[in-house]
This record gives structure tokens, sequence and C-alpha cells, in this order.
């Protein structure tokens, strides 16, 4: 049995995925999403830049899911008007990401971008002593937006 380099890149790096989210705090996890939502921002901008339009679609397309899984992830019940801004914020990152994607807009990518990052430096400075599911819902409800 022979593996090309390729093949077995992504095999180890699906394995080392695999091992951080089965390990990983829901903290992290949501860490993690904003992190693969982020490289594929910019993988999508570089197809887009290269007018590589299947890749482009795909990472855009990926992007949007991992967005859909983040507002997917929100409890209403915890804080509702936090949660529903920040539903209110991932419906929108979404709807621009697919006139971006539809106009090659790659201005629209960057806006996405800077929107998640701002959020991710937000979910960054959580405190470890607050980083429990109970605790990081009340301390995300001390962060605005």
């Amino acid at each position: 049995m022979s593996y090309s380099a390729g093949r077995a890149t992504q095999a180890y790096a699906s394995v080392g995925a695999q091992s951080m989210v089965s390990a990983a705090s829901p903290h992290r996890l949501i860490q993690l999403l904003m992190d693969g939502a982020l490289d594929r921002l910019a993988i999508a901008k570089g197809h887009m830049q290269r007018r590589d339009v299947p890749q482009k679609v795909n990472a855009v397309n990926r992007t949007m899911s991992i967005i859909d899984g983040l507002r997917m992830s929100l409890d209403h019940n915890i804080d509702p008007a936090m949660s529903d801004n920040l539903e209110n914020l991932y419906d929108y990152m979404n709807r621009r990401l697919l006139l971006a994607n539809i106009n090659n807009d790659i201005a629209g990518i960057d806006e996405v971008s800077s929107l998640l990052r701002e959020l991710k430096e937000a979910w960054d400075a959580i405190p470890d002593g607050l980083q429990s599911e109970k605790a990081m819902s009340n301390g995300l409800a001390s962060l605005t937006m």
C-alpha cells in the first residue's frame, strides 16, 4: 500500500484535527471554528484573485458552513440579547459572503474576515477561569459588540 505525499499530508492533518477537536473544551472548539473560518476566507480570497472559480466557491461555501456552525452553537437561554446580536452578525456575514462570492468582491471577503477577527479577539480575551460552559456564558455577557 502506498500513499502520495499529498494524501499522506491530508491524512495526517485530518488525524491531527480530529485529535484537537476530541480533546477540546467548548471554548476551544469555538476558537477552532473561528480559526477555520479565517483560514478558509484567506483561501477563498486567493482563489478569487486567481480567478479559480470552483475552488473559490468551495472555500466560501465551507466558510459559510462554519459560520452556520457558530450560529447554531448559540445558547439563547443564557443571554438572549447577546445571542440575538451574534445571530444577526453571523447572518450578515453569510449574506455578505454570498454576495462577495457572486460578484467576486474581495472587499466583501475582507469585511467578513475583519468582523470575524474582531469577534475572535474578544473570544480569545476571555480569561482561563471563565472558559467553562457556565462561566464562559456569563463572561461573554460582559463583552459588547
